[in-house]
């Protein structure tokens, strides 16, 4: 089991830029996937995006060509750059791991991203 701390959302302008961070302990970073989900009011979770061993990346359709994902194995915390932020962003963003090959298992608390229009 990893614990995971989430950080950097706020209040940013739509057309800005936010990079949310993700700390783990309590268990081997570099062998879990690490991803990134959001849950606006009113709907489900849903996927954002996440990072596979070997550098793999997967987005939301709705997220391609604006965020990025990536990690820092050596200091265990995964990132999330979101660039051209639109109103329509706007959720609770949560970190989560899947141990390689398994189900997402462990996830943070939840930072929150506004962005106004």
């Amino acid at each position: 089991q990893v614990q995971l701390v989430e950080s950097g959302g706020g209040l940013v302008q739509a057309g800005g830029s936010l990079r949310l961070s993700c700390a783990a302990s309590g268990g081997t970073f570099s062998s879990y996937v690490m991803g990134w989900f959001r849950q606006a009011p009113g709907k489900e979770r849903e996927f954002v995006a996440s990072h596979w061993s070997g550098g793999r990346t997967y987005y939301a359709g709705s997220v391609k060509g604006r965020f990025t994902i990536s990690r820092d194995n050596a200091k265990n915390t995964v990132f999330l750059q979101m660039n051209s932020l639109k109103p329509e962003d706007t959720a609770v963003y949560y970190c989560a791991a899947a141990p390689y090959g398994s189900a997402w298992s462990d996830w943070g608390q939840g930072t929150q991203v506004t962005v106004s229009s």
